[in-house]
């Protein structure tokens, strides 16, 4: 089994366990990833770092009620004669850690009973003519794939950190996890990195009690809370915990700015449901407004405004679009941008509109609801076991007289390969809506509000439809996947709100991040797929920029050679696109145009908050 210090990545996610680990008043923590990001491995490797003999407990999610929160056994009281009460899971894991995999899919029930277990710290048992209460003061650790459903938000506002979602898609980090699975490494060193982390962990718990924070520290914490819309008083406590924990792990007596950066991360930020209002600075509203066409502009000796702009210039703002510390990390609200209601329509011949509201439903031989059998092969599908009987009964009499005349020993029941009767399913086929937001410096510099105001339009329209939705950022130098395919519009949303921008535009990225989304996607019976990209459509990154940073400068034949392909490759697979342009028309040079080209894809330009336009352009 790998250990804690063994597991590579997920940085954040070792830093909020190992802040649990120190104060367990912190409730818990939630670890939200992808099938395969090694969540669940983590998880359980909690129990290396705490004290020796602390319970950890691993929930089943079929759980049942009296396995839950606990009973008379029936077996023992029958054999001795004596009532003997059973403890359940719950009262199992006090003093200790509840473990909860798939915490999205555990039933409504078993969370009540852990939601009332931990406000209460004990589980009341009244069943059986048995009333009895149980210790049940544990820590909760629970990770889950979003793409599964949301967690019940009356457990998560009993749970102090919840972790942001962040994809594992490092190549070293990968070359690493595969080495360590095939079993290169060193135990003894293992089991010394084990014993220090604890040693550091139980000299923290120690500190604890020391650490200090200023009266105008809790009042910022405070008033970041409410700056990003977090209700409760639990969060407030949560936060200030966190803040004091990160400090006795640092052996300080005071918490610092880093302390209460990390405990915003951790408690504040997956719970926000706004931006914080901010005024913008005299230089950005320069920036985000085009001089008056009507104004005289000052020119240079010799310069004709109508020349096109100069290739060194151009090359000089990709060059600054690459360097991102040369743009602050800005978190810009979403202004709401009206756009047309047919923007997102897809003619696909196979979508025909539900009474339901949904997008229509298709038949299929794998998952969905039941709605009949038909003939057909054992491998094609599900076996419909009543229908094949009931197809196979007439005949055993004959079959059972023939092959007595064969001399071939006949079974109970003989059942033919033409009897055999396969489930048919009706499944919904809504669309998944694959959003990739540009997020880059020359997006800061542009109307970033706007195209977060676009995006918030068009995931309501998603939403009305029960469509999917996934949300992909692309900076810097990679994309990354904020949010995977998820009917969670809401969740969509809060990872809008709280984008940064600033940095280079990995579109190569984007594409290919957007096209492995699509195919996993299609794994799972998702068949409609669009992508919408939110782009000014100035790619400067290529792909390999992510590893070797060497790269960052390859020649722009490189790049349109990596975007041509890739787009090639996402019309074959049959994925729609639309780009909506975000680009100033003073600036453009019909990047965005080409890119919705070479997909195949239809084309929008967003202007400034001015929707008649794109409706005007939508219905011509």
């Amino acid at each position: 089994m790998i250990a804690f210090t063994d597991i590579v990545g997920m940085d954040l996610a070792k830093q909020a366990l190992m802040l649990l680990a120190v104060d367990p008043s912190l409730g818990g923590v939630v670890i939200p990833s992808t099938v395969g990001s090694g969540k669940s491995t983590l998880a359980r490797a909690f129990a290396d770092i705490l004290p020796e003999g602390t319970p950890f407990v691993d929930l089943p999610l079929n759980v049942t009620e009296d396995r839950l929160i606990g009973g008379v056994d029936l077996e023992a009281t029958l054999a001795s004669g004596l009532r003997v009460v059973q403890h359940g899971v719950l009262s199992k894991a006090h003093k200790g850690v509840l473990y909860v995999d798939s915490l999205s899919l555990l039933d409504s029930s078993a969370v009540s009973h852990i939601m009332d277990a931990m406000s209460r710290r004990a589980v009341i048992v009244e069943r059986e003519g048995l009333s009895e209460v149980h210790p049940a003061d544990f820590m909760l650790v629970g990770t889950y794939d979003p793409s599964d459903g949301e967690v019940r938000m009356g457990l998560l506002d009993r749970i102090g950190i919840i972790v942001p979602f962040t994809p594992q898609n490092d190549y070293r980090a990968r070359k690493k996890i595969v080495s360590l699975v095939m079993g290169i490494r060193n135990e003894e060193d293992t089991q010394d990195e084990l014993r220090m982390l604890r040693g550091i962990i139980g000299a923290a718990r120690e500190q604890l009690s020391h650490v200090s924070m200023t009266t105008e520290q809790i009042k910022g914490l405070i008033q970041t809370a409410i700056s990003l819309g977090v209700e409760g008083n639990r969060v407030d406590i949560f936060t200030i915990r966190a803040a004091i924990a990160n400090a006795a792990l640092g052996q300080r007596t005071e918490v610092d700015d880093e302390d209460m950066k990390l405990a915003v991360k951790l408690v504040l930020v997956p719970r926000a449901t706004r931006m914080p209002e901010r005024e913008p600075n005299p230089e950005e509203m320069a920036q985000e407004e085009p001089p008056p066409p009507d104004e005289e502009q000052p020119e240079e000796e010799g310069e004709d405004e109508n020349a096109p702009p100069d290739e060194t210039d151009s090359d000089a703002d990709e060059e600054q679009e690459d360097t991102p510390d040369m743009i602050e990390e800005l978190m810009m609200d979403a202004l709401e941008t009206e756009l047309p209601e047919n923007i997102l329509n897809i003619s696909l011949a196979s979508k025909k509109k539900a009474k339901s509201g949904s997008r229509g439903e298709a038949l299929n031989n794998k998952r969905g609801r039941f709605v009949r059998s038909q003939p057909g092969e054992i491998k094609s599908g599900k076996v419909a076991l009543i229908p094949t009987l009931i197809s196979a009964a007439p005949w055993q009499t004959s079959r059972k007289a023939e092959n007595e005349k064969k001399g071939l020993k006949s079974g109970a029941l003989i059942i033919s390969k033409d009897d055999v009767k396969i489930k048919r399913f009706r499944d919904k086929s809504g669309t998944l809506f694959i959003f990739m937001v540009d997020a880059s410096g020359s997006m800061a510099l542009n109307r970033m509000r706007q195209a977060k105001g676009a995006v918030a339009s068009l995931l309501q329209n998603a939403y009305v439809h029960r469509d999917q939705v996934s949300l992909i950022s692309f900076r810097g130098k990679q994309a990354q996947v904020l949010l995977p395919p998820s009917q969670s519009v809401d969740r969509a949303k809060r990872e809008l709100d709280v984008l940064p921008t600033g940095g280079g535009t990995p579109l190569a990225s984007a594409l290919l991040t957007g096209w492995e989304t699509a195919k996993q996607a299609r794994t799972k019976g998702i068949s409609q797929i669009m992508f919408v990209m939110i782009t000014d459509g100035r790619g400067n990154i290529p792909l390999g920029a992510a590893y070797d940073p060497n790269m960052a400068k390859a020649a722009k034949e490189d790049l349109e050679r990596e975007i041509e392909a890739l787009a090639l490759s996402i019309q074959a697979d049959g994925i729609a696109s639309i780009v909506v342009d975000t680009q100033m028309n003073y600036l453009s040079r019909g990047e965005a145009p080409k890119l919705a080209q070479k997909l195949g894809g239809r084309y929008f330009y967003l202007p400034n908050a001015k929707a008649e336009q794109i409706v005007e352009a939508a219905l011509s």
